[in-house]
């Protein structure tokens, strides 16, 4: 499916992006070839497939749940660029 400039200037718009003439051309064909990619996957049969919730199959790919101890509060703010005692100093933004 072509993109018009125009589409491809609305889109860029909705996004908030300011493109140049050579980007818009860029995203036009990009955005073209990517609609047809979809239009192909749109035509695969689909039916009786067992939806999905990942897209591996891998079983416990997190670790157990296991109480540590904590850093400790030095250790923690020890690189900080500023603290306050044990704790992360930050710019203050509000009044």
């Amino acid at each position: 499916m072509a993109l018009t400039l125009e589409q491809v200037r609305h889109v860029a718009a909705l996004a908030r992006l300011a493109l140049t003439p050579d980007e818009e051309r860029a995203c036009q064909q990009q955005l073209s070839v990517i609609l047809d990619a979809m239009e192909v996957l749109s035509r695969v049969d689909t039916e009786g497939v067992e939806p999905t919730t990942s897209a591996t199959f891998a079983e416990g790919a997190l670790r157990p749940d296991v109480v540590q101890p904590s850093l400790g509060a030095e250790k923690a703010v020890a690189n900080a660029p500023a603290k306050a005692g044990t704790s992360f100093a930050v710019p203050k933004i509000l009044d």
